[in-house]
């Protein structure tokens, strides 16, 4: 039972901000505790184009410390943990005001998947017990709540994952004992599932270490799909592997409950007839460590990184060595083409009580810097973030980060790793006050406008500093579903720096061309950022359709 002076009464939906929080550390990056208790873990974190973000853990932890609102109770006979709960096990963070309010998931969403659709809904799917065929949608919307429907899959989705593809549908692949995939929404010839025989080849018996394959939609259209230690190029619509990948040297296991990350590195020269792709893996933990870690003895994590060029014709793994090992952490691409990998454990696995020796420093790494000095470590947290942590990129240039339970249920005493609720922003080192005069400031296009494939764009800005026009560039982010160390549909794309003309009176603007397709770009909405020397505008958001 949580003690009382930690428990949360809400009279309404809504904790207002009483006081500024204070910001700690200098140097390279800052913390900043955002709520000290939002009622529920961030177990999943996805950014909505209102600049809210949908929050949510599971409905059989128990009660949370979240009311919901107006005497509203969850009744569900087949819960595991409670058959009435009148506590939230989702929630709205409202970045504007540093606000939050309690949303109402119905069923359990435990180790869920999901991604944003074109026009702005979250589509989300799966769960646990009587949420694992469940897809629950929410608009984005100051008063909207989850709408679920039931048996809108075709099979049971527990550690999914789910992309965006071209013609604006997702895919959904994987999951426990779910060696296929479906799609939603489903149509003519596409309601049931597609085998997919690589996911039973990558499943270790016993172990699994291929839950919530790392998925990208790559340049030609096809996915690069990675489990375990290694990835295939598939082709999804005519359910065809048109390229195997080497295994990562070593061989080591990189996903769940190995758990590593991974991000498609930052897409260039997008008016390219070849553009080219390439990603990066970090982290995870060596073979056979999750069985140790169930005996109590926790194996050192993984400290390398593997690099591959996935569009090249011969493709090959480039290792490289982090300054921290890591595993369980998170990677989020940031506005300016660097990765931010934070969040995690030195030693263990994912799962229950499995992980030990939190690693508090994130490190940047820098994919344009030659080998051997892309990483940089950044100022340390002081909050562990465990199995069950998340971290997202806000629309400021901020890194929202939450979560961190690796317990059945929510446990805040007598624990080696309390359960957390606090949410923190990481503001990298580009947000720091010595930078002002060369951070752009965007004047148009106004935030929410509509765009099109292959069109010429005329972004206007202004810099109170000396401009380096050749150090300008635009660049777009596809915000993601972040749950379980993978961020999915996360994409950034860089526009390039166009011809840059002075207006005069520290006003710019620079001619850029959008991405010519939805394989380059699926239909949906999107951050759009200047960047100047490194230093990232605010963003604005756009849909491209």
């Amino acid at each position: 039972m949580t003690p009382p002076n930690i428990i949360l009464s809400f009279l309404c939906c809504y904790l207002l901000l009483i006081a500024k929080p204070p910001l700690t550390g200098a140097a390279s990056g800052r913390w900043q505790v955002l709520q000290n208790n939002i009622g529920i873990t961030a177990m999943h974190m996805q950014l909505l184009n209102d600049d809210r973000v949908v929050i949510f853990d599971r409905t059989d932890f128990g009660k949370s410390n979240l009311s919901l609102p107006n005497g509203e109770c969850r009744r569900d006979p087949d819960d595991t943990a409670l058959k009435v709960d009148c506590t939230a096990h989702s929630a709205e963070y409202d970045v504007a005001t540093n606000t939050f309010r309690a949303l109402f998931v119905q069923t359990d969403v435990w180790c869920s998947s999901g991604a944003v659709m074109p026009d702005g809904r979250l589509i989300q799917t799966g769960g646990f017990n009587d949420g694992e065929r469940r897809v629950r949608i929410i608009q984005p919307c100051a008063t909207c709540d989850w709408q679920e429907v039931p048996n809108g899959l075709a099979a049971r989705r527990w550690y999914a994952t789910n992309h965006i593809l071209p013609d604006g549908r997702q895919i959904i692949i994987g999951g426990r004992k779910q060696f296929n995939y479906e799609y939603y929404p489903k149509s003519s010839g596409t309601t049931g599932t597609f085998n997919f025989p690589f996911l039973a080849q990558t499943n270790d018996a016993g172990l699994e270490n291929n839950l919530y394959p790392f998925v990208f939609l790559n340049v030609d259209g096809n996915l690069f799909v990675f489990a375990n230690n290694r990835a295939v190029l598939f082709d999804y619509k005519n359910n065809k592997i048109v390229k195997t990948y080497p295994q990562i040297p070593g061989g080591d296991p990189r996903c769940y409950p190995s758990t590593g990350s991974a991000v498609l590195l930052p897409m260039k020269n997008l008016q390219s007839q070849f553009v080219e792709a390439e990603v990066l893996v970090c982290g995870g933990a060596p073979k056979g460590s999750y069985a140790q870690a169930l005996k109590k003895n926790f194996v050192g994590a993984l400290d390398t990184c593997a690099r591959i060029k996935i569009t090249d014709p011969n493709p090959q793994w480039v290792m490289e060595t982090m300054p921290l090992a890591r595993v369980m952490g998170d990677m989020t691409l940031l506005p300016n083409g660097n990765v931010l990998i934070i969040n995690g454990a030195a030693s263990g696995t994912a799962g229950w009580e499995s992980g030990r020796n939190p690693v508090l420093n994130p490190v940047i790494y820098r994919p344009d810097n030659k080998l051997g000095s892309r990483f940089e470590t950044q100022n340390p947290t002081t909050i562990p973030r465990m199995y069950h942590s998340t971290a997202i990129l806000l629309r400021d240039g901020r890194v929202l980060v939450g979560g961190s339970n690796p317990h059945v249920g929510y446990s805040f005493t007598n624990v080696l790793f309390p359960t957390e609720l606090r949410l923190e922003a990481f503001y990298p080192a580009y947000l720091d006050a010595q930078f002002s005069n060369l951070r752009p400031k965007i004047v148009t296009p106004a935030s929410q406008t509509q765009i099109k494939y292959g069109q010429s764009l005329f972004v206007r800005f202004t810099v109170t500093g000396t401009l380096a026009p050749n150090l300008v560039s635009v660049t777009m982010v596809a915000p993601p579903l972040a749950t379980h160390s993978f961020s999915m549909n996360q994409r950034l794309l860089v526009l390039g720096a166009g011809k840059v003309t002075s207006l005069g009176k520290s006003t710019y603007q620079v001619q850029v061309t959008t991405p010519g397709s939805g394989i380059l770009a699926p239909s949906g909405f999107y951050l759009l950022f200047v960047v100047h020397q490194d230093i990232p505008s605010e963003g604005i958001w756009v849909q491209i359709k």
